[in-house]
């Protein structure tokens, strides 16, 4: 399978705003391994929020696709003078369980050598999802014990179902 690596551009916006949405959540997100939609509602990403992204051109938001269809995509960002901020890593639920996460995950960390010039990454995973923190920590990251209260009052991250919710941050050496 020959999937394609780009920086996402404007005309983007619009289809990866679909799929992150649909593999965060919602029932089109349960198709995959992973989900977040027993623990929140609402929209994950906004169209909005991806166009400044694009625009600012500050953090690099990264897509893989396959022939045309995009499949995945993932954010880039500069944290400080040694990490990287890697997020929304996002597969297209159907296609989970097919290495294309690794991969996609695997050049997010490249990105953020060459273009940041960092040492790490790192992430946030919100702690109860426990399956995904076992999947990055396969990948090489681990648990800081650092902890980040979720933004449980601000839309703009989901509308929570549970009261239980806070961030492990996660860190990898590259």
């Amino acid at each position: 399978m020959v999937i394609k690596f780009e920086r996402a551009e404007l005309k983007n916006a619009q289809e990866i705003v679909q799929l992150v949405n649909s593999a965060y959540r919602g029932n089109t997100s349960r198709v995959g391994w992973t989900t977040e939609a027993d623990l929140l509602g609402g929209v994950r990403v906004s169209v909005g929020d991806i166009e400044e992204s694009i625009v600012q051109q500050k953090d690099y938001l990264l897509t893989a696709r396959i022939d045309e269809t995009l499949v995945g995509c993932c954010m880039v960002q500069p944290h400080s003078s040694t990490d990287a901020y890697i997020g929304m890593v996002t597969i297209l639920p159907t296609l989970q369980g097919q290495q294309l996460g690794r991969r996609l995950l695997e050049k997010a960390e490249q990105i953020a050598a060459s273009q940041f010039r960092v040492t790490h990454t790192r992430m946030t995973v919100i702690s109860v999802r426990t399956e995904l923190i076992a999947w990055y920590k396969r990948r090489g990251y681990e648990d800081t014990q650092l902890r980040e209260p979720f933004p449980m009052h601000d839309e703009r991250f989901g509308l929570p179902k549970v009261s239980h919710l806070d961030f492990i941050v996660m860190r990898k050496k590259l």
